[in-house]
């Protein structure tokens, strides 16, 4: 059996010349999540909902995440497990067309919350530093692992505007009738979609909009359907041992505003690459040799 590897010098023949402690984060858990969010309601702006009162159809949906707040609690009755909350918001910007022949821009927000439990592992330690605040709590509760979130602009699937439900009133009930026992249930007055529990909006978000948002339940209502896609994980600080091959020495020499200047800009220019994928964004055969070739 081998003995353990401690730090110092490795006598190695792939180019390891030391073992060494680093203080660095370690991911204990993670996974990978493809929502399909439906019918999610969105609170247009002021000006936006006079639009969509009046709007004949909408069209040409486009989805920002302007922000996600994450919040980590210890799962209970499951040690060492715990939960992570995520709450969305989105700007969602698309088109209604009124009556012109030039369509109207509308925008709102969308909020999203969704909860994982993942593994974050258990720490008894508690840890200090000089830099920051006690990662614990006055009350000397362990510190809980942090959740990294990674996520990219959902994809607009649909886009919808409905009437204003009303409150739905039971039908009477059905007379009997021997040929026609159970009669078919009233087809529902607004086609009424549950609704999205309300929340308060930080202030950071509503900057983001060039006027108030509106929260109304009156007026008609825009609905979107998102595809997201994210990574969640924890971690927590470790210390590992791990190879070191050597120092990270930079290999470029740094260029002063001078020697920036005397470019050619029309030389820098002619050594950027032709952007296919932005004029044709699924690609051609043989785009790659085309590239190579500049025969672009």
């Amino acid at each position: 059996m081998s003995e353990r590897v401690v730090p110092g010098p490795v006598q190695d023949s792939c180019g390891i010349r030391e073992a060494v402690c680093i203080h660095t984060r370690k991911i204990f858990d993670s996974c990978r999540d493809k929502d399909c969010i439906e019918d999610l309601r969105v609170y247009p702006t002021r000006n936006s909902q006079a639009v969509i009162d009046r709007a004949l159809s909408v069209r040409g949906g486009r989805a920002e995440l302007l922000q996600a707040y994450i919040d980590v609690e210890p799962a209970p009755y499951n040690k060492g497990f715990f939960h992570v909350d995520i709450r969305y918001y989105y700007r969602i910007t698309a088109e209604a067309f009124v009556g012109g022949a030039r369509p109207a821009e509308i925008s709102g927000l969308a909020v999203f919350e969704k909860r994982v439990q993942l593994f974050g592992g258990e720490r008894g330690a508690k840890a200090f530093s000089s830099r920051d605040l006690p990662v614990t709590d006055c009350c000397g509760r362990t510190s809980l692992p942090e959740a990294i979130l990674e996520v990219v602009d959902p994809i607009v699937l649909s886009l919808k505007v409905l009437e204003a439900c009303e409150p739905c009133l039971c039908p009477p009930p059905c007379p009997p009738n021997p040929c026609n026992p159970c009669c078919p249930p009233p087809p529902p007055p607004c086609g009424c979609l549950p609704e999205n529990e309300f929340i308060e909006i930080p202030p950071c978000i509503s900057a983001c909009f060039d006027c108030d948002l509106t929260f109304e339940s009156g007026g008609r209502r825009l609905y979107v359907t998102l595809g997201q896609f994210s990574i969640v994980r924890l971690e927590r600080d470790t210390h590992l041992l791990i190879p070191m091959y050597d120092y990270c020495m930079p290999t470029r020499e740094c260029c002063t505003d001078q020697e920036e200047g005397d470019s050619d800009p029309c030389e820098i220019f002619r050594q950027i690459r032709f952007p296919v994928g932005e004029f044709f964004p699924a690609g051609r055969p043989g785009e790659e040799d085309c590239q190579e070739k500049n025969c672009c």
